[in-house]
């Protein structure tokens, strides 16, 4: 049995284009002239076809604008679609914007049954489920307390819990997992797999690859509003990481092959995670170390490694080097390895291409002795949940008030909470 089907849809949105700025123009004038100004046609989804039966996880990727966020849209019915057909056999209900609905002025309490009207649930319903809710998202301490008072990460742990017990034949996710700590991250795919094993039917997008390899049984790749790829999650994984990539990863050369005159190359090149296992695959504030393997065929005095992770439009997002240490790296023929130790990685969800050189202490940029520009490619997925452009890891004191009978304890306090974790 089919629950979803979209047959042929297309989405168009008008979009005005921007006008050559005026300075000179009187405010008025430049408001009128942009009100003439003619629209553009955008296609949000164009043309796009596929079906999920009965019982199915269909996860849909894609990078930013590629039309992911719009099929939820039109399948919880927020907008209609410019032309095409859209089948739904069951109760639908979706989680496009966790904690959307709530309001800052009432408890967590009144928001639960405010927000599972929102969601579709009967106040009998609400009612049956209020104690699980309330200790799934971990706020029964704060259960009557008005929400504005909430940190970010207790406002959308209830956000979620609410959602999370409906019963709905489908279900729509749209990044519902980019919310709380690893352990809450944890209790939401656990309660996405109970879901699946009663017959839910999900559609689910995100970010996190990892997630949606793990949650979905089959995954569409979106491009410029446009079904790019369809399949088993990994295959179709590897296809959104490739391009990514720009180039695929040099084959690695064997030893003592001809035709390099190099006097050092990198032989090979991997991540690895805290447990030493090699991974393609971290998440935001996990420990990772960076290996590389070296080569040298003439000796090499004073050398520096380094360490380039870019994004998939050439962005360069991070840089490790060894060349803002004194200790001197100087290179004997032979074999070698440098690695690179990170306690929490800061980059944001999303694939990365990693550059490696191995170059001369201070040499001219263009001056390296080998430049491996396709190295690897690292996914990140997210993990502690962060606002900004990159994670910083940190640690923190409370210093107690009052008179400094406490000094002593606080100095303690700090000292233990600063000391930095073995890796």
């Amino acid at each position: 049995m089919i629950d979803l089907q979209f047959k042929d849809v297309s989405k168009k949105y008008l979009v005005r284009r921007e006008a050559e700025p005026d300075a000179d123009a009187h405010p008025l004038v430049r408001k009128l002239r942009a009100l003439r100004l003619r629209r553009q046609e955008f296609w949000a989804v164009s043309n796009v076809s596929f079906e999920v039966p009965h019982g199915e996880a269909l996860g849909i990727i894609g990078h930013n604008g590629a039309g992911k966020s719009t099929i939820l849209k039109l399948l919880s019915n927020i907008t209609t679609p410019t032309s095409g057909e859209i089948m739904i056999n069951g109760r639908l209900s979706a989680l496009i914007e966790v904690g959307s609905g709530f309001h800052p002025e009432l408890t967590g309490r009144e928001n639960i049954y405010l927000n599972g009207s929102i969601l579709g649930m009967g106040r009998r319903e609400i009612a049956e489920k209020l104690d699980s809710i309330v200790d799934f998202a971990g706020i029964r301490q704060f259960v009557d307390t008005p929400v504005k008072r909430y940190s970010s990460g207790m406002y959308v742990r209830l956000g979620f819990s609410i959602a999370a017990h409906l019963d709905p034949d489908i279900l729509l996710l749209d990044e519902v997992l980019a919310v709380g700590d690893a352990a809450f991250q944890a209790k939401c795919l656990q309660r996405i797999n109970e879901l699946r094993q009663v017959g839910t039917t999900i559609v689910f997008i995100s970010h996190d690859l990892g997630a949606v390899e793990r949650v979905c049984d089959r995954v569409l790749l979106m491009q410029r509003g446009e079904i790019a790829a369809s399949g088993s999650p990994s295959e179709v994984i590897a296809e959104y990481q490739r391009p990514a990539a720009g180039l695929a990863p040099p084959a690695p050369q064997e030893e003592g092959g001809a035709g390099s005159s190099k006097k050092a190359e990198v032989a090979s090149f991997a991540f690895y995670d805290s447990e030493g296992y090699e991974t393609s695959a971290l998440r935001t504030g996990d420990p990772v170390i960076a290996r590389i393997n070296y080569r040298v065929r003439e000796p090499v005095t004073d050398a520096a490694f380094e360490i380039f992770f870019f994004s998939h439009d050439g962005d360069l997002h991070c840089h490790l080097t060894t060349e803002l240490d004194d200790e001197l790296i100087d290179l004997d023929l032979g074999t070698g390895t440098v690695e690179f130790f990170a306690s929490e990685l800061g980059l944001l969800p999303g694939v990365y291409n990693i550059g490696v050189t191995i170059k001369h202490r201070g040499g001219p940029m263009g001056g390296d002795i080998d430049w491996r520009p396709h190295c690897a490619i690292l996914r990140v997925d997210p993990g502690k949940m962060v606002r900004g452009n990159f994670y910083m890891p940190h640690q923190w004191r409370h210093v107690y008030g009052g008179n400094g009978d406490n000094e002593a304890d606080a100095e303690q306090e700090f000292s233990e909470v600063s000391s930095p974790k073995a890796f």
